[in-house]
């Protein structure tokens, strides 16, 4: 094996571990929107503390990746917009590791 496979099989295991993050983000992303909703419309017992730790769980791992957008994005009343703009950013850099980083390292 020479010095050259094996930086493209280190590249190719930072692309993995790269997609997995990201992967792990888009769930959270979902599962934090699709909580919000349920406790927002109070299908959730909002008085059981599991269910409240789970909340702030998904809040505090969501939360660093939603500040900066909001800061750019206009007040939309009870709209929060960021969820889908973060989802876009993830998907754009995770179409750029596949495509166009993997493609070149792969020749």
């Amino acid at each position: 094996m020479s010095v050259n496979d094996e930086l493209e099989t280190g590249m190719l295991a930072v692309i993995a571990t790269l997609n997995l993050i990201i992967n792990i983000a888009w769930f959270l992303i979902i599962a934090s929107a699709i909580f919000s909703w349920l406790y927002a419309f109070n299908v959730i017992n909002v008085n059981n503390q599991a269910i409240n730790m789970i909340g702030r769980s998904l809040y505090q791992l969501t939360e660093p990746l939603y500040r900066p957008i909001r800061r750019f994005l206009p007040d939309m009343g009870g709209i929060d917009l960021s969820p889908l703009i973060v989802l876009v950013i993830l998907y754009f850099i995770w179409y750029f590791l596949n495509t166009t980083v993997a493609s070149a390292l792969l020749g």
